[in-house]
């Protein structure tokens, strides 16, 4: 498999020096992932739980890096939750019977909650940027409490793993 690479010229695109270890740890993910949406039934909130795809990237490629700490993990996800839920209040207290008038205050709350998730975030250094994702995934799409019950049990299930296998795992960054 090498010559090939060398031979196609994509030895410099590729990096194939930690194949094992690559391979290894995205099988993690993967398997993390699968029991998540399988235990949390996530199905029906696709664009809300995509996030934690994002943050399962994190955890498993750098592990050691601060934003993959569980603290910036369920940190984030708070303020993501605190920030979309509350926005997402605000913009459903407005009835605009004009249909271009409520476009355009989703919209702004959609903006706003992104903007307060990253403030929160900032100033509470518990940064994780899949969290500001789900602020703004929640002003955009239904949810219920439970979805954010799912949302944040998701990402402290994804903590526990990542924290029991973080002895074999290594930053692939």
């Amino acid at each position: 498999m090498p010559n090939l690479i060398t031979r196609l010229g994509l030895d410099a695109l590729l990096r194939t020096d930690h194949i094992g270890r690559y391979t290894l740890q995205c099988s993690l993910a993967t398997v993390v992932v699968l029991t998540l949406l399988v235990a949390l039934d996530a199905v029906t909130q696709t664009v809300l739980i995509a996030a934690l795809g994002a943050s399962t990237f994190i955890a498993f490629a750098v592990p050691r890096s601060l934003v993959s700490s569980p603290r910036c993990m369920i940190g984030g996800y708070l303020a993501g939750i605190i920030s979309g839920a509350l926005m997402s209040t605000l913009n459903m207290a407005f009835e605009f019977s004009d249909i271009v008038l409520a476009h355009v205050s989703l919209i702004v709350f959609a903006a706003l909650a992104t903007g307060l998730a990253m403030f929160l975030m900032v100033v509470t250094r518990t940064e994780h940027p899949p969290a500001a994702a789900l602020a703004l995934g929640l002003v955009l799409n239904h949810w219920t409490p439970l979805t954010l019950l799912v949302v944040i049990g998701g990402v402290i299930a994804l903590s526990i793993c990542k924290r029991l296998v973080l002895p074999i795992l290594l930053d692939l960054l």
